[in-house]
């Protein structure tokens, strides 16, 4: 059962990612794994169920680096690779990120589960930012909401990137890309690194920081 359960679940992604969440039903879904929709509501009675298991599944992984966050072993380079490794899991599961508004308005467990893990990135980053800051790899804050603001930046270009990415539309992912994406997303920080900070970032990013 748990293997039919996972085929259902890997077709749906496809599906959901090819042509949106909304546009995909459960009939599509069955007819694309050759089995009848009542065989497949034996174990999702609804397409909110699979969205659900689907959502759950992906942060699963996002849950367990936050848990796992060991703050004095973070460098730029550690953070830029962290910051990869969540972009490729989100492509894989872009149907989310592009159907983000309504899927949040519609789904209550979705939505209190996506708060929390707001509240856990927020706190991430303060002690991000405060390590940062003692390493001498960061300026210490002009006023008091200056990182705050900052942390809210990164939270909502993490949250969207995608709709500007050509990632958006490929099946498969590009590391450079991706990598291009990080860059984007990390380069928000440069102009509240020290010249320590600064110097490590463009020995990062070399190339990109040329083009």
């Amino acid at each position: 059962m748990a293997k039919t359960k996972q085929k259902i679940l890997d077709q749906a992604r496809r599906l959901f990612n090819e042509h949106g969440y909304g546009q995909v039903t459960i009939r599509m879904i069955a007819s694309a794994l050759a089995m009848s929709s009542g065989n497949l509501n034996y174990h999702f009675r609804k397409r909110e169920e699979i969205l659900e298991a689907l959502y759950f599944e992906m942060v699963a992984v996002f849950d367990q680096r936050v848990q796992g966050l060991v703050v004095s072993q973070v460098t730029l380079a550690t953070l830029q690779a962290e910051v990869q490794t969540s972009m490729e899991r989100m492509v894989a599961y872009r149907f989310f990120w592009t159907d983000l508004y309504f899927i949040l308005k519609s789904n209550p467990s979705i939505k209190a589960h996506f708060t929390q893990a707001r509240a856990e990135r927020l706190r991430g980053y303060r002690l991000l930012f405060d390590f940062f800051i003692q390493q001498g790899l960061l300026h210490p804050p002009s006023f008091p909401t200056e990182y705050p603001l900052l942390m809210d930046r990164l939270i909502d270009y993490s949250n969207t990137w995608l709709y500007a990415s050509e990632l958006y539309e490929r099946e498969e992912e590009s590391q450079a890309l991706l990598r291009r994406a990080a860059f984007h997303l990390l380069s928000m920080l440069y102009p509240y690194l020290s010249p320590a900070g600064q110097r490590d970032f463009r020995n990062l990013f070399p190339t990109l920081l040329r083009n």
